[in-house]
């Protein structure tokens, strides 16, 4: 009880929306699907477009099933941290398509926080062995980044790990874009992406007012004890 007023005296004091850092991204965890096991991402994922060539969306524990068109060598994570479905999508140039949705309601000169989480494995229907790279190419906008990479052996697996980016709004509704980028071409480089989140990071004027409100209620409630033992004096 004593938490939940502190809280709400906290918002009141900070006018801090909590709307601000719900994720903008929608079916960021890609469970929103006509797909039950494994199959084609083109058309099959709400919210999301693109998705061409060899991209698919993945339920847990199919990723090294050796079965159907797709399937990596392992032992492979049944699903991300975030868990349930997971898209796989191959890096090679010519087998490559981008995966994008449209997110509104931004405000300009903002900054806001992207998070995913990204794996890495290795076609098991490759044509022959060799080393490879994977990482995902992430676009919002007009700012392009990429994340971390991965370099792996033959028939070797990447673990799922998490991503972090910044990226400044120039519009008030800009594309955010994934397009899965490996090496070598010939030897099908795996990308795979889950829990992708988007929300605006708070300024440091509202941060100060945070730590302010904060304050004032932490002396707000040291006064209320002063005044309760000082009663039980009486």
């Amino acid at each position: 009880m004593r938490t939940a007023l502190a809280l709400s005296a906290l918002l009141s004091i900070t006018g801090v929306d909590t709307a601000q850092a719900s994720n903008l991204v929608k079916n960021g965890s890609f469970e929103n699907t006509n797909i039950e096991g494994k199959g084609r991402f083109e058309g099959n994922v709400d919210g999301w477009s693109g998705g061409g060539n060899l991209t698919y969306i993945a339920a847990p524990g199919t990723a090294d099933d050796g079965e159907g068109e797709m399937s990596l060598y392992g032992p492979f994570p049944r699903t991300s941290p975030d868990g349930g479905k997971f898209v796989i999508a191959d890096g090679d140039g010519p087998y490559r398509d981008a995966i994008w949705q449209t997110i509104a309601g931004l405000t300009i000169g903002a900054v806001y926080e992207l998070n995913f989480f990204q794996a890495a494995g290795q076609w098991a229907g490759r044509p022959y062995a060799a080393d490879t790279t994977e990482r995902w190419q992430v676009s919002f906008g007009d700012e392009t980044r990429q994340s971390d990479s991965y370099n792996l052996p033959f028939t070797g697996v990447g673990a799922w790990q998490l991503q972090k980016m910044r990226f400044t709004a120039t519009s008030t509704s800009q594309v955010l874009a994934f397009l899965a980028d490996g090496t070598p071409s010939g030897a099908p480089p795996m990308s795979l992406l889950d829990g992708v989140s988007l929300s605006a990071v708070p300024e440091p004027s509202t941060w100060a007012m945070m730590v302010g409100g904060l304050a004032a209620v932490g002396g707000a409630m040291r006064a209320r004890r002063r005044n309760r033992r000082a009663a039980a004096l009486v």
